[in-house]
């Protein structure tokens, strides 16, 4: 397991929302628009025990470029706070690790790997996936998703409420990722590769020994 700073990326499987969630979800995730548009997901990996984004692990496929806000900026300054309460805490590694979770998540959604997205969700969010997830196996649908690249991943706010850090990630990837009926028939999505962009939150109880910041809200950008 890693440091108390981050995201452990030894846990390899997460799950991201797909344009065809049921209506009650939307409050929490957001939605897609249209074909073109659909919710972000890849091809599922199979996962090994431990956390998932880890202050001081490297990423596996450091793809995606960064921005981390500067020091004198109000974002800048609620990181610095949650340094003070977590020395090991380091705005770029989380960053790092937040690629690995995206790539992670959305491939456990799509594979519907229940056990793989509750160690990384809150609890309203997991709810929020389970239902969607059995939603479309009642359905007999299928989800199809690919990220074929991770383009930039940047840190667009940070809160800090006591000892709770709350973040929230800015990620642009390209993925095919599309919906099929029971008879493999398209649903929502598009086989074409599509730049998405994402806006995923992350909080974590810097008092904790947990590593794990665990994704409470997730949204179109």
């Amino acid at each position: 397991m890693g440091s108390s700073g981050g995201f452990p990326i030894d846990l390899v499987l997460f799950g991201m929302i797909a344009a065809f969630l049921v209506l009650r979800l939307r409050s929490i995730l957001g939605k897609r628009q249209g074909f073109e548009r659909p919710a972000p997901p890849i091809a599922p990996l199979r996962p090994a025990p431990g956390p998932i984004i880890d202050a001081k692990a490297e990423p596996v496929q450091p793809a995606a470029s960064q921005t981390v806000p500067e020091a004198a900026s109000p974002t800048g300054a609620a990181l610095a706070r949650m340094r003070l309460l977590d020395g090991s805490f380091d705005p770029a590694r989380f960053l790092a690790g937040a690629d690995q979770a995206f790539r992670m998540i959305v491939g456990a959604f799509a594979a519907g790997d229940r056990v793989g997205l509750r160690a990384l969700l809150s609890d309203e969010t997991y709810k929020a996936f389970e239902q969607a997830i059995s939603a479309r196996e009642n359905a007999g649908e299928k989800q199809i998703s690919e990220i074929k690249s991770m383009q930039h991943l940047s840190i667009e706010s940070a809160e800090l409420k006591v000892r709770v850090g709350s973040i929230t990630v800015r990620i642009v990837s390209d993925q095919i990722s599309y919906t099929t009926d029971k008879d493999g028939r398209p649903l929502t999505g598009t086989d074409a590769v599509t730049e998405i962009t994402d806006l995923w939150t992350f909080e974590r109880d810097l008092s904790e020994r947990d590593p794990t910041w665990r994704l409470v809200a997730a949204r179109s950008g």
